[in-house]
Protein backbone atom coordinates (compact mmCIF):
# COMPACT_ATOMS: atom_id res chain seq x y z
CA UNK A 1 0.00 0.00 0.00
CA UNK A 2 3.03 2.38 0.79
CA UNK A 3 4.41 2.10 -2.67
CA UNK A 4 1.07 2.63 -4.66
CA UNK A 5 1.13 6.00 -2.72
CA UNK A 6 4.46 7.03 -2.89
CA UNK A 7 4.37 6.34 -7.00
CA UNK A 8 0.78 8.02 -7.11
CA UNK A 9 2.85 11.17 -5.08
CA UNK A 10 5.61 10.74 -8.03
CA UNK A 11 3.75 10.43 -10.51
CA UNK A 12 1.69 13.31 -9.70
CA UNK A 13 4.88 15.95 -8.95
CA UNK A 14 6.11 14.73 -12.24
CA UNK A 15 2.93 15.81 -14.56
CA UNK A 16 2.81 18.75 -12.29
CA UNK A 17 6.29 19.64 -13.64
CA UNK A 18 5.62 19.95 -16.72
CA UNK A 19 3.95 23.43 -18.37
CA UNK A 20 3.51 26.88 -16.93
CA UNK A 21 1.18 27.48 -14.59
CA UNK A 22 -2.23 28.20 -15.48
CA UNK A 23 -2.31 31.36 -14.23
CA UNK A 24 1.01 32.58 -15.94
CA UNK A 25 -0.21 30.46 -19.06
CA UNK A 26 -3.21 32.16 -19.76
CA UNK A 27 -1.17 35.87 -19.74
CA UNK A 28 1.43 34.39 -21.79
CA UNK A 29 -1.07 33.27 -24.23
CA UNK A 30 -2.97 36.78 -24.29
CA UNK A 31 -0.16 38.17 -24.76
CA UNK A 32 1.03 36.38 -28.16
CA UNK A 33 -2.46 36.37 -29.52
CA UNK A 34 -2.50 40.21 -29.30
CA UNK A 35 1.17 41.00 -30.34
CA UNK A 36 1.37 38.03 -33.33
CA UNK A 37 -2.73 38.65 -34.29
CA UNK A 38 -3.38 34.91 -34.24
CA UNK A 39 -5.73 32.75 -32.57
CA UNK A 40 -4.19 29.44 -32.99
CA UNK A 41 -0.40 28.76 -32.32
CA UNK A 42 1.54 25.98 -30.94
CA UNK A 43 4.29 27.00 -28.29
CA UNK A 44 6.59 24.48 -27.24
CA UNK A 45 9.82 24.39 -25.42
CA UNK A 46 12.93 25.50 -27.37
CA UNK A 47 15.92 23.30 -26.38
CA UNK A 48 18.89 24.79 -25.04
CA UNK A 49 22.37 22.31 -24.66
CA UNK A 50 23.06 22.55 -21.11
CA UNK A 51 26.81 23.04 -21.99
CA UNK A 52 25.61 26.63 -23.90
CA UNK A 53 23.17 27.24 -20.84
CA UNK A 54 26.13 27.74 -18.34
CA UNK A 55 27.42 30.04 -20.41
CA UNK A 56 24.98 32.59 -20.81
CA UNK A 57 24.38 35.43 -18.73
CA UNK A 58 20.43 34.88 -18.47
CA UNK A 59 19.04 31.52 -17.44
CA UNK A 60 17.76 28.93 -19.99
CA UNK A 61 16.20 26.09 -18.68
CA UNK A 62 13.39 23.80 -18.77
CA UNK A 63 9.85 26.03 -19.28
CA UNK A 64 11.42 29.72 -19.94
CA UNK A 65 12.01 29.99 -23.90
CA UNK A 66 9.53 28.77 -26.33
CA UNK A 67 9.25 28.37 -29.91
CA UNK A 68 6.01 30.46 -31.35
CA UNK A 69 4.29 28.79 -34.35
CA UNK A 70 1.31 28.94 -36.49
CA UNK A 71 0.86 26.23 -39.36
CA UNK A 72 4.25 24.99 -38.79
CA UNK A 73 5.47 28.72 -39.78
CA UNK A 74 7.85 29.94 -36.45
CA UNK A 75 6.63 33.40 -35.56
CA UNK A 76 8.61 33.98 -32.61
CA UNK A 77 10.04 33.19 -29.50
CA UNK A 78 8.83 33.63 -25.96
CA UNK A 79 11.26 34.16 -23.15
CA UNK A 80 9.93 33.73 -19.03
CA UNK A 81 11.61 34.51 -15.87
CA UNK A 82 11.85 36.47 -13.00
CA UNK A 83 14.16 39.06 -12.01
CA UNK A 84 14.81 40.70 -7.90
CA UNK A 85 12.88 43.69 -6.60
CA UNK A 86 13.56 45.02 -3.46
CA UNK A 87 12.46 41.51 -1.15
CA UNK A 88 10.66 39.30 -3.55
CA UNK A 89 11.14 38.66 -7.44
CA UNK A 90 9.19 39.55 -10.06
CA UNK A 91 7.89 37.60 -13.33
CA UNK A 92 8.69 38.80 -16.58
CA UNK A 93 7.66 38.16 -20.49
CA UNK A 94 9.89 38.92 -23.40
CA UNK A 95 8.34 38.34 -26.94
CA UNK A 96 10.45 38.44 -29.85
CA UNK A 97 10.28 38.04 -33.52
CA UNK A 98 11.96 35.28 -35.69
CA UNK A 99 14.76 37.80 -36.31
CA UNK A 100 15.28 38.05 -31.95
CA UNK A 101 13.90 41.53 -32.17
CA UNK A 102 11.90 42.25 -28.85
CA UNK A 103 8.06 42.58 -29.39
CA UNK A 104 6.70 43.20 -26.20
CA UNK A 105 8.13 43.14 -22.70
CA UNK A 106 5.25 42.85 -19.90
CA UNK A 107 5.76 42.27 -16.12
CA UNK A 108 3.37 39.12 -15.12
CA UNK A 109 3.39 39.61 -11.80
CA UNK A 110 4.69 42.17 -9.42
CA UNK A 111 5.00 40.78 -6.04
CA UNK A 112 5.83 44.32 -3.84
CA UNK A 113 3.91 47.26 -2.27
CA UNK A 114 6.26 49.91 -4.26
CA UNK A 115 7.98 49.64 -7.68
CA UNK A 116 4.66 48.47 -10.06
CA UNK A 117 5.32 50.95 -11.99
CA UNK A 118 7.65 49.33 -13.95
CA UNK A 119 4.56 47.16 -15.24
CA UNK A 120 3.48 50.00 -17.14
CA UNK A 121 2.75 49.67 -21.12
CA UNK A 122 4.72 53.13 -21.49
CA UNK A 123 7.48 52.40 -18.80
CA UNK A 124 8.21 48.72 -21.24
CA UNK A 125 7.93 50.55 -24.51
CA UNK A 126 11.74 51.42 -24.17
CA UNK A 127 12.02 47.73 -24.87
CA UNK A 128 10.68 47.40 -28.16
CA UNK A 129 12.60 46.96 -31.15
CA UNK A 130 15.91 46.39 -28.79
CA UNK A 131 17.82 43.92 -30.79
CA UNK A 132 21.10 41.21 -29.21
CA UNK A 133 23.22 44.92 -30.41
CA UNK A 134 21.72 47.29 -28.25
CA UNK A 135 23.36 47.97 -24.96
CA UNK A 136 20.16 49.02 -22.11
CA UNK A 137 21.67 51.68 -19.81
CA UNK A 138 20.03 53.03 -16.56
CA UNK A 139 19.17 56.38 -16.07
CA UNK A 140 20.80 56.65 -19.94
CA UNK A 141 18.39 54.98 -22.35
CA UNK A 142 16.72 53.58 -19.92
CA UNK A 143 14.19 56.11 -17.68
CA UNK A 144 14.40 56.12 -14.20
CA UNK A 145 11.29 55.54 -11.93
CA UNK A 146 11.27 57.39 -8.87
CA UNK A 147 10.53 54.65 -6.37
CA UNK A 148 10.96 51.57 -7.99
CA UNK A 149 14.52 52.12 -8.45
CA UNK A 150 15.58 48.74 -7.66
CA UNK A 151 12.89 46.96 -9.99
CA UNK A 152 13.62 49.21 -12.95
CA UNK A 153 17.69 48.41 -12.39
CA UNK A 154 16.74 44.79 -11.99
CA UNK A 155 14.59 44.62 -15.15
CA UNK A 156 17.42 46.48 -17.01
CA UNK A 157 20.37 44.05 -16.39
CA UNK A 158 18.06 41.50 -17.21
CA UNK A 159 17.01 42.68 -20.21
CA UNK A 160 20.63 43.13 -21.45
CA UNK A 161 21.88 39.97 -20.34
CA UNK A 162 18.64 38.32 -22.24
CA UNK A 163 20.09 40.45 -25.10
CA UNK A 164 23.51 39.00 -24.83
CA UNK A 165 22.54 35.33 -24.29
CA UNK A 166 20.59 36.00 -27.80
CA UNK A 167 23.59 37.31 -29.41
CA UNK A 168 25.99 34.17 -27.97
CA UNK A 169 22.50 31.61 -29.18
CA UNK A 170 22.55 33.71 -32.51
CA UNK A 171 26.40 33.11 -33.07
CA UNK A 172 26.35 29.60 -32.35
CA UNK A 173 23.73 29.33 -34.79
CA UNK A 174 20.79 27.55 -32.04
CA UNK A 175 19.05 30.19 -32.71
Amino acid sequence: MRIKQVSLLLAALVLMSFGLPKNIQKKVDKEIKSVFNVETFSFNAKEIPLEITKSLPSKFGNNNFFKIENNNQLLGYAYLAKAPSKTAQFDYLVLLDKDLVVLKTKVLIYREEYGGEIGSKRWLKQFMGKTQNDSLRYGDNIIAISGATISVRSMTNAMNNLLESLKILHSKRIL
